[in-house]
């Protein structure tokens, strides 16, 4: 399929129901995203991820899977991941070993993943720890931007090799601001030239390595008014013309505070999603919400619909293309033969 299928979606539960296999269905759907009630053990959401390609091949199965706090798979033989600062912690005394732990880091993550079906993590945070963000926190890997870039290369690599994609997040960045945008509109009143040379340099840095890329909800006035996953200005302009970036974009999760106002005005997951589609983001993401029989999933299916008919949002053969890029290119080893490669075994020790 190489339709434009915008919408990341989730499910209630540890297996899917007829609403489920109806909405993966839907030809706007390009993507699954599964969090810690969708598990209860590697058998089962192996058999989940399974059943989800039966019914969509081309779906992007993701996860948050970071390490540390962020890490929505922790029992039944995944390995417990530090969080990313504890790397950046390492680099302080010794740089070479901190390094050679990221990549470690990354293709251990990448590899349980992959042998469970998941395709994508969301996952280096390439924020800065600028010691004020508590959603932030321990998640970022530095406050110098030139570690944190050198220690996400390094997790990017180890995923790369485990045949896993990446995504960077929260551009241009999440962790000067203290408010969360989970529950607030945070705001970074920071100038242009400061924001580009501190906290988005990794994105420059990074921009052959970057598969894919998540802005944050946060507005930055001295660029544009609106935040930076609905904004051209950040995505068109700097992100893709300026910094040449050429994977996809995937909008933090809609039902965010930081997503539900936009130009001073509250508005509904559809019209949220049209703004960040026409702003340069590929995907959309709207989470949590199948939890209550997911209403406001099929409403924004539906609305998205009449929206493209209407002409108000254009399907793009580039956006499905980059969404089609990050479907993994090999197949994983399976739990049993993975615990005993060499490679793995390896990556353990250096975690150790």
């Amino acid at each position: 399929m190489t339709d434009h299928a915008p919408v990341v979606l989730d499910i209630a539960g540890t297996a899917l129901t007829d609403d489920d296999r109806r909405r993966l269905r839907h030809p706007l759907t390009g993507g699954l995203i599964l969090f810690g009630r969708n598990w209860a053990s590697r058998r089962q959401l192996t058999e989940l991820t399974a059943a989800i390609k039966a019914e969509r091949p081309d779906v992007l199965i993701c996860v948050d899977h970071e390490g540390g706090r962020v890490q929505r798979f922790k029992s039944d033989g995944f390995t417990h991941l530090g969080p990313m600062r504890h790397l950046g912690q390492q680099w302080m005394r010794d740089p070479l070993a901190a390094t050679d732990a990221a990549c470690a880091t990354g293709f251990v993550l990448a590899s349980e993943l992959r042998a469970c079906g998941v395709d994508l993590s969301f996952t280096p945070v390439l924020d800065l720890d600028h010691g004020e963000s508590g959603v932030i926190g321990d998640r970022a890997f530095h406050r110098d931007a030139r570690v944190t870039s050198i220690l996400a290369r390094g997790l990017m690599h180890g995923m790369l090799l485990a045949g896993m994609a990446n995504c960077g997040k929260h551009f241009p960045g999440h962790g000067y601001v203290r408010a969360d945008s989970h529950t607030a509109i945070p705001v970074d009143r920071r100038g242009r030239r400061a924001l580009l040379d501190d906290d988005a340099a990794p994105y420059r840095w990074l921009s052959n390595g970057l598969a894919s890329v998540m802005p944050a909800h946060v507005i930055y006035p001295k660029v544009d008014s609106r935040p930076a996953g609905f904004s051209s200005r950040w995505l068109r302009d700097i992100l893709r013309g300026e910094l040449g970036f050429q994977g996809a974009v995937f909008s933090d999760d809609l039902s965010m505070a930081g997503a539900r106002e936009i130009d001073g005005r509250a508005v509904g997951y559809a019209d949220a999603a049209i703004v960040a589609l026409n702003a340069g983001c590929d995907m959309v993401l709207l989470c949590n919400q199948s939890v209550d029989g997911g209403a406001a999933v099929d409403e924004l299916l539906l609305q998205l619909d009449r929206a493209r008919d209407a002409g108000r949002w254009r399907p793009d053969a580039d956006s499905a293309a980059r969404r089609m890029a990050l479907l993994p290119q090999i197949a994983p080893l399976p739990w049993d033969e993975l615990m005993h490669a060499g490679a793995y075994r390896h990556a353990l020790d250096s975690l150790s």
